[in-house]
């Protein structure tokens, strides 16, 4: 086309310059056409490459998640083009709009393409709708975008209310990229037909399907392709012609979780729920054991989803192990300061906000309240489910049998008394078990239970009685101070 065009002006500009007699007016035409070839050929100078993106089977979420990472990838890589690789009997009608959404980002928006190889049925062809260009392999079939719902029965045509949503859907998009809407209402509504210069198309009652043939015969005058713009015998024909020639081809291929990072997406406040469980349960068992490696695990499992799914970057990853080193830095290094603890929670439930979010490289630093919206509400489910689940670990578990190796009475045999005679602030003893912060200590030869609140003291430390309330005593750390010699 573009070809075509540039024959064009310069036939008309060799009449004016050679032919014409005025000087302004063969200056004139050069001035005004030469900003539109300037315009057009600007995508086709551009260096960048072009990433291809495949639909093909059924279109369900795990699609969504193949074309999300292939749209953000080629917003970072500066693409020149996106192109849809298509051969898809149809499928979600939610896949579908969160696919569409997702195309309207990239920009420039004029270098999308669609090539249908060898079918663009239903959903399909509603996606086919949101590129700015349609190009057809030979033998090619688009249309049949009725909507319709599964039953015991097979395929039932929804009521037509629901038709009509669809319909406008679909009209919307292809308005939006240039393409006749009534073409496409008349795949989705079989009560419009199709009539282009008095020829009926496709009679009321029956639903529009393009051949390759039908889809590129040229209507109009001027002429222009009913719908698609072309035929190219494969793809790189289609990036060699429509594109640029030599062009750089990267495909997005689908690795095979995107199934899998559905259902984790779906259960993503349970896996928050039990990284925060057993993180407190590897927190109050002594030593590193099955309960760190669970919550690792589910960190992984979350973290592992998300990126498969489009959301999430390494970066958050990194954010998490921060916050997680400064959890362990209060807990051993600085006990009792707060800060280090406070940051490094903060810090891992801002990653585990952000790994949820939906975010192009386009959009702002921060994000929307829409983008926000449903993945504030499972951080909310995740954080506040972990909450009860160690409220009621807290309660019940130090009862079970898979916890009697842990409790305090077997890291100490004998009895240990609630208070001893003569026991009162002031009083100095020794940390028998680590404290954190409770423990067991020893004051004149007796084990006591003590609370070492805010403060780790390792066993064998010497400390304290802060004070006493009732049976609970409290204990603190007692700095030892070397002689100089």
């Amino acid at each position: 086309m573009l070809s075509a065009l540039s024959s064009g002006v310069e036939r008309l500009l060799y009449t004016q310059l050679v032919g014409g007699s005025n000087p302004s007016a063969r200056i004139l035409p050069l001035l005004i056409l030469a900003l539109p070839l300037q315009s057009a050929a600007t995508p086709r100078e551009s260096g960048g490459p072009v990433y291809v993106i495949p639909i093909q089977g059924e279109i369900q979420k795990g699609t969504v998640y193949v074309v999300r990472r292939g749209v953000k990838n080629a917003m970072e890589a500066n693409a020149s083009a996106l192109v849809l690789d298509m051969d898809t009997p149809g499928g979600e009608g939610e896949a579908m709009k969160e696919i569409m959404a997702t195309l309207a980002k990239f920009q420039p928006a004029e270098q999308t393409y669609t090539y249908v190889n060898k079918e663009a049925f239903s959903a399909g062809a509603f996606i086919s709708a949101s590129t700015r260009h349609i190009w057809m392999a030979p033998g090619s079939i688009i249309g049949a975008a009725s909507p319709v719902t599964m039953g015991q029965e097979g395929p039932k045509e929804l009521p037509p209310k629901f038709v009509s949503g669809y319909a406008a859907l679909i009209r919307a998009a292809a308005e939006e990229n240039g393409h006749n809407p009534a073409i496409f209402e008349a795949m989705v509504n079989k009560q419009m037909g199709l009539k282009i210069e008095g020829r009926e198309i496709v009679a009321k009652g029956d639903i529009l399907t393009l051949t390759t043939q039908e889809a590129t015969r040229r209507v109009g005058s001027p002429s222009h392709p009913l719908l698609a713009a072309g035929v190219a015998p494969d793809l790189p024909t289609l990036v060699e012609k429509t594109i640029r020639p030599g062009a750089q081809i990267v495909r997005i291929e689908p690795t095979g979780f995107e199934n899998i990072s559905r259902w984790i997406v779906t259960i993503s406040p349970l896996l928050l729920t039990a990284a925060f469980l057993f993180g407190y349960l590897e927190f109050k068992t002594p030593g590193f054991g099955l309960f760190g490696v669970l919550c690792g695990i589910c960190a992984f499992v979350f973290l592992f989803g998300h990126h498969i799914a489009g959301l999430s970057g390494y970066e958050n990853a990194l954010l998490l192990l921060l916050g997680v080193a400064l959890l362990i830095v209060e807990l051993f290094f600085l006990p009792g300061t707060l800060i280090p603890a406070l940051l490094g929670l903060a810090l891992i439930l801002f990653a585990a906000l952000n790994t949820m979010v939906d975010r192009y490289p386009s959009d702002p630093a921060i994000p929307s309240m829409p983008q926000l919206h449903l993945p504030a509400i499972n951080l909310a489910l995740g954080f506040f489910g972990g909450l009860g689940a160690i409220l009621l670990a807290a309660r019940f578990l130090p009862e079970t049998i898979l916890f009697q190796p842990f409790r305090l009475n077997t890291i100490s045999p004998p009895a240990s008394v609630p208070n001893p005679i003569g026991l009162s602030p002031g009083s100095m003893g020794t940390a028998f078990t680590d404290l954190r912060p409770s423990g067991t200590a020893v004051f004149n030869g007796h084990r006591v239970d003590v609370l070492a609140e805010g403060h780790f003291i390792p066993q064998g430390a010497p400390i304290q009685v802060q004070q006493v309330e009732g049976i609970t005593i409290f204990v603190k750390p007692v700095k030892v101070t070397q002689k100089k010699s």
